[in-house]
């Protein structure tokens, strides 16, 4: 998934604002109630310290010269093709004006400390005893695989509408909600406990769900936001990453307790030594091990889950490094550089790269897409921008080498792919029309097939773990997620909630990648 940036919660506003306000340089008399407007209202995608996050950053700098009237016509209409709703009517014209002078004065901010003191302090336990929750799901399902958890941001990225919203796959029938109080971003599971799932939130929040009886029992936050998340193969730890500040932290999967935190710095690709956003975090199959990319310093880690948590520094990997996936059984990491135009193919057990390769223009995988066709196991990547040639690239994993960039309508985020369905499904980003449209590739042929009109923004395509069923959101105007057959593309139903993004199959922690069943995992070389 993209990045996405953070609004705080009530209950940090009064902290953060006393931490930051005094940074502020000269912005408007009334900066105190500016402030803690921004965070209620924009620092959940522009960034808490007002240097972007799923939206643009928003300081003294990157508006310089920018007409005030202009921006406030913004604020008050939103933007049409994004998740920018409008404020007017929800804040008063004096704020509105106020709040324009604020980002117009304000410089980006340094990152202000959220330590692992933090983290305890903010720990909040909802169920104090998890042997009093039931045995079995309270909602008929044959399958805990057969769970889809969506990510609603909410209209304004917080409030009722956000929330994880849970579906029954063979239904398309909700089972549950859990309010997040701000936008819900990841929904990761515990692969050895079907009944646990992680919401992680734009503001970094983190909740521990019972899918059995869909409530929350614990939630913590390790940061301002950023939205890396993974959880260990034995189901024991879990591992989130901030963009602010920026470090990561190994928390007990089942307490919530922080363990330990990572301060993100090294020398990146150019020589410099940098502070780092955290990237990708994920737990493999393969082994006791975490691996997390930082963004800035071109390197990726990998934590091995015994005593003291050492890691090993893999440096180099490239330029703003983002998101990632596995490959083969979960030994090989494929990691994508925005700024180099690669993905860099990493082998977790030697703990070295093993080849960049061909990525089109700022690569974006996304969750990943990977599947076995006439032998080969091939993997797609999607291409998140604007560039001259728009594809999707197409790799052989096994050689490691390009095999063919797929001609697509736009930019691209997510790829979606499943052992039993024929098509992997592309979303394509765009300022017009085609942003409402998902394209399909065969496997087979790997061409464009068929292009679906969504409707709304479509983006985020997800397989039922069975294969069966394509999940789309339909975002920003739709404010539904959209489910076709996957071999026919008919559409079999819609679902309603405000803003829905990230979609993520319970089935993933069996496959883990996308395209792949579980015997081809453990059976790739």
């Amino acid at each position: 998934m993209k990045t996405t940036k953070k609004r705080l919660s009530l209950s940090v506003i009064a902290g953060l604002s006393s931490l930051l306000l005094p940074l502020v340089v000269e912005a408007a008399d009334d900066s105190h109630k500016m402030h803690p407007l921004y965070e209620n209202n924009c620092a959940s995608c522009h960034g808490s310290d007002h240097g972007g996050y799923l939206a643009p950053a928003l300081n003294a700098d990157t508006l310089k010269g920018r007409s005030p009237t202009a921006l406030r016509t913004i604020v008050m209409t939103g933007s049409f093709d994004t998740l920018m709703p409008p404020f007017y009517g929800r804040l008063s014209d004096d704020d509105i004006r106020g709040l324009v002078k604020h980002l117009q004065s304000t410089p980006k901010l340094p990152n202000p400390a959220w330590t692992i003191d933090d983290m305890k302090a903010s720990l909040q336990v909802y169920v104090k005893d998890e042997s009093t929750l039931p045995s079995k799901p309270t909602y008929p399902i044959d399958t805990m695989d057969d769970v889809i958890g969506v990510a609603a941001r909410g209209k304004y990225g917080r409030g009722e509408g956000s929330k994880a919203v849970f579906i029954n796959s063979k239904t398309h029938q909700q089972i549950g909600e859990v309010p997040t109080g701000t936008a819900a971003h990841i929904i990761d599971y515990n692969p050895a406990n079907p009944r646990w799932a992680y919401v992680k939130t734009d503001t970094a929040e983190i909740f521990k769900v019972d899918l059995y009886s869909m409530q929350a029992v614990r939630s913590i936050k390790t940061g301002y936001n950023g939205p890396g998340l993974g959880v260990s193969r034995d189901g024991n730890y879990l591992m989130a990453g901030s963009f602010v500040p920026h470090n990561a932290v190994i928390l007990n999967a089942n307490t919530l307790e922080p363990l330990k935190t990572f301060e993100l710095e090294g020398i990146d690709p150019d020589g410099k030594q940098v502070s780092s956003d955290s990237g990708m975090i994920i737990g493999t199959p393969f082994a006791d091990i975490f691996a997390i990319a930082l963004e800035n310093a071109g390197q990726v880690w990998v934590i091995d889950l015994k005593d003291g948590f050492p890691v090993t520094r893999i440096t180099d990997v490239g330029h703003h490094l983002h998101d990632a996936f596995l490959t083969h059984g979960g030994r090989k990491l494929m990691v994508a550089s925005y700024d180099d135009s690669i993905v860099a193919a990493i082998d977790l057990k030697e703990r070295k790269i093993i080849k960049k390769l061909e990525a089109g223009c700022v690569p974006h995988v996304g969750g990943g897409s990977a599947v076995e066709v006439d032998g080969r196991t091939l993997g797609f990547g999607t291409n998140f921008g604007d560039c001259d040639k728009t594809v999707v690239s197409v790799w052989d994993f096994d050689k490691m080498e390009v095999v063919k960039q797929v001609p697509v309508a736009g930019g691209t985020e997510s790829p979606a792919a499943h052992a039993n369905a024929p098509y992997v499904a592309v979303d394509i980003i765009s300022k017009d029309r085609r942003a409402r449209t998902i394209q399909l590739i065969d496997k087979k042929t790997l061409e464009v097939v068929k292009t679906l009109d969504v409707g709304g923004h479509a983006y985020f395509p997800e397989y039922s773990a069975d294969g069966k069923f394509l999940y789309v959101s339909a975002g920003y105007s739709g404010d539904e997620v959209v489910v076709y057959d996957s071999t026919t593309l008919a559409k079999a139903a819609s679902i309603t909630m405000e803003s829905p993004a990230g979609i993520f199959s319970h089935g993933r922690v069996r496959y883990m990648t996308r395209g792949l069943s579980p015997d081809e995992m453990k059976g790739a070389k």
